[in-house]
């Protein structure tokens, strides 16, 4: 294999990921001995029909929620040999998240929404990357605002400057352009690649929209709980054709379009 065909190592993984709700005839097994690796430096969707477990495997990578076996790593940072405290200070310093509904702290202006995870550490941070990601979102002219001031694409573009201001290994977005038009959702999903391309970070993002999965560098499809397929170098077309193939029943792959499920390093 030539230099530049080598996979990137991993900014985060799970590895025989498996999460139970509920329990005995009611549980529901919403992952199924999934092992996945997302490349660092490259931006990786996450797709499937609804309830196969998209979310849940991203808030499982993230240490959002916990595993019910299996492991989940950033680095090589095994989540589940991490207390509280520690689990908490790894998502502080090296986890970045941008949600659907922004989560925005309301009675804060934009400059100490995107400053809040380094005030709450007690740390200044690195204060010229923070300015450059201001211009980077475009809010300059909008620092004073508070969330109500803003339309729902300026919030989620100080939710994308918040996640990372920290300069995390790796930031995780759930829906991101869910509760946006077309047009304020390509601002953010363009931000979110130019994070990777120009920036050099590493993003995973749960979509449904084939449109925004076009954005990425690679898609994984899951379906009921199960890692069924990857694509490389996706475009809106292939993607949705792939979606139309889950919407019919079936879930083999297309071989001329789709890579083989390559499993997480043990």
């Amino acid at each position: 294999m030539s230099a530049a065909t080598v996979r990137p190592p991993d900014a985060a993984r799970v590895a025989g990921a498996v999460k139970v709700y509920g329990g005995g005839d009611t549980s529901v097994r919403a992952l199924d001995e999934v092992s996945v690796g997302f490349p660092a430096g490259r931006f990786t969707a996450i797709m499937g029909p609804s309830g196969s477990g998209k979310s849940t495997l991203l808030h499982c990578a993230a240490g959002l929620d916990t595993l019910t076996s299996g492991a989940a790593f950033i680095g090589d940072t095994e989540l589940g040999t991490l207390d509280d405290r520690r689990l908490t200070l790894l998502r502080r310093d090296r986890v970045g998240f941008v949600f659907q509904a922004f989560n925005l702290v309301p009675t804060l202006t934009v400059a100490e929404n995107i400053t809040l995870p380094m005030d709450l550490a007690g740390t200044r941070g690195d204060r010229e990357w923070t300015d450059s990601l201001i211009d980077v979102v475009g809010l300059r002219d909008r620092l004073g605002h508070r969330p109500s001031e803003l339309s729902g694409g300026q919030q989620q573009r100080v939710a994308v400057a918040r996640a990372l201001a920290g300069r995390p290994d790796v930031v995780f977005a759930d829906e991101p352009t869910g509760n946006l038009d077309s047009r304020s959702g390509e601002e953010v999903l363009n931000l979110l690649g130019g994070a990777v391309r120009r920036m050099g970070r590493t993003v995973v993002m749960v979509t449904h929209d084939p449109v925004a999965a076009a954005h990425a560098d690679e898609v994984v499809f899951l379906a009921d709980g199960r890692l069924v397929d990857r694509m490389a170098d996706p475009t809106a077309d292939r993607v949705l054709d792939r979606i139309k193939v889950f919407d019919t029943g079936h879930t083999s792959a297309h071989p001329t379009d789709a890579h083989p499920v390559r499993g997480a390093r043990p």
